[in-house]
């Protein structure tokens, strides 16, 4: 098989449904994706290939778990602390944000915790005379991309479900990221410690202050009013015991069951573990938390969880009918280019997570399409950093945390790419990259 016109107009298809998915974003991407697949399949006569079912079923299994505890009270819970802790320290927000926004996202597996707290980094970096943009850039980049470092997240379970097939335990997916991130976060901060003049020198912020635009708040230290819900420490025990069990038991082979039959072995697959320990775990609280039936699937979480679920069904099906076809094709063309030069596809995996907008789908996209073209597992996971470009073109969590700066020097931008956003998030891609590649080399 060559690359003759059909296979140029295939792939015009995918990429046209892809870019117009990135657009739409949510659930527009899932269904330019299942547009993708109806004229693959139904004009062009291919024969469609498997959606990443597995990798779904993680994705769902998770967003039940997270939601229940969302609905126990035990996520607000979560989120106050992380407001204590960015209060204890305000001289050093500029750290501490970016440390307690992305521990916390780490944790439950979302970015809603960490949307949750912006605010707060933004009003104690002022309170503190500390400009803003520091913080609230890192912040966000920071959180946004913590989810390649949670055993909990969307992204996580692709890569789990992904790299399972090729022999690779949690343990060592984690190994690998967990200390990439915390580096890259302390990297990512120290690139915008001194960035801009002092807030007191801003000229915006002066003319805000001078204009009336802007009145320092009044015991910004002092604790708002919260009222924890009698069960949410638990819940937020069971979740982290549930936590704990998904990854002692994928990391440790011994501990899952197998079983014989026409005398081959075969082990309870690590995917499967996941989905029905999230899923028992999500049972425990609301049992033993009492949530109430109206609070299961009524969060936020639920609901940007089962968008996620959309995009990444529609799109991953596109994608992968195509590639399933072309895979000997493709695998000779590129298989001594990336060899020669592997992180080529790694600037390729950023290019297609910045208009793709959801690292998961990118992760879903690209590690796979990496494996075809002989690119190794360990190589892959060290360098998962570079499939998260969606903060190129502003999103929501830019877009409101320039709103909670309230000094004015957190901007978006004349232009579409340049904001505030922008180093943060260039300076964590690339060293996360770099640094992702090392420690991989030191696990695997």
């Amino acid at each position: 098989m060559e690359m003759d016109l059909s296979f140029w107009l295939q792939l015009a298809v995918v990429l046209v449904c892809v870019a117009i998915g990135g657009r739409l974003g949510g659930v527009g991407l899932g269904a330019a994706g299942g547009l993708g697949v109806c004229i693959l399949v139904l004009g062009m006569g291919i024969q469609p290939g498997s959606p990443p079912v597995s990798v779904l079923l993680i994705i769902t299994a998770v967003i039940a778990c997270t939601s229940v505890l969302q609905g126990s009270g035990g996520l607000d819970l979560l989120v106050r602390w992380a407001e204590k802790l960015l209060r204890k320290w305000p001289r050093a927000i500029t750290f501490v944000g970016p440390l307690v926004c992305s521990f916390f996202v780490m944790l439950v597996g979302t970015a809603y915790v960490a949307f949750a707290v912006y605010p707060v980094v933004a009003e104690v970096a002022a309170s503190a005379k500390v400009r803003p943009e520091r913080a609230v850039s890192a912040s966000v980049i920071c959180a946004g991309i913590g989810v390649m470092a949670s055993p909990m997240s969307a992204a996580m379970a692709a890569m789990v479900g992904i790299m399972a097939m090729q022999g690779i335990a949690f343990w060592q997916i984690l190994a690998c990221t967990v200390p990439t991130f915390i580096l890259t976060v302390l990297v990512t901060a120290l690139s915008v410690f001194w960035r801009g003049c002092e807030l007191e020198d801003d000229p915006e912020f002066k003319r805000r202050l001078a204009n009336g635009d802007y009145q320092w708040l009044a015991g910004v230290n002092a604790e708002q009013k919260y009222e924890e819900k009698p069960f949410a420490r638990r819940a937020v025990g069971i979740f982290l015991i549930g936590i704990l069990v998904s990854i002692c038991m994928g990391s440790i082979p011994g501990l899952r069951p197998a079983w014989e039959a026409a005398g081959k072995v075969s082990q309870l697959p690590i995917p499967s573990l996941i989905q029905m320990v999230m899923l028992a775990t999500a049972f425990f609280i609301i049992l033993l938390c009492r949530v109430p039936p109206e609070k299961f699937a009524s969060g936020s979480v639920f609901r940007s969880g089962l968008i996620g679920v959309v995009g990444v069904f529609g799109i991953a099906w596109c994608t992968g009918t195509f590639f399933d076809l072309h895979t000997k094709l493709l695998a000779d063309v590129f298989s001594s280019f990336a060899k020669d030069a592997p992180f080529v596809f790694c600037l390729a995996a950023f290019c297609a997570s910045s208009v793709i907008f959801s690292p998961t789908v990118s992760t879903t996209i690209m590690m796979p399409l990496g494996l075809k073209f002989g690119l190794p597992p360990e190589f892959l996971i060290g360098t998962w950093a570079c499939c998260f470009g969606d903060f190129m073109i502003p999103g929501g969590a830019q877009i409101g945390c320039t709103a909670f700066d309230r000094t004015g020097t957190t901007k978006l931008g004349s232009f579409v790419i340049n904001h505030s956003y922008l180093r943060p998030g260039l300076v964590f891609v690339v060293s996360g990259t770099i640094i992702g590649w090392c420690i991989s080399k030191i696990v695997f």
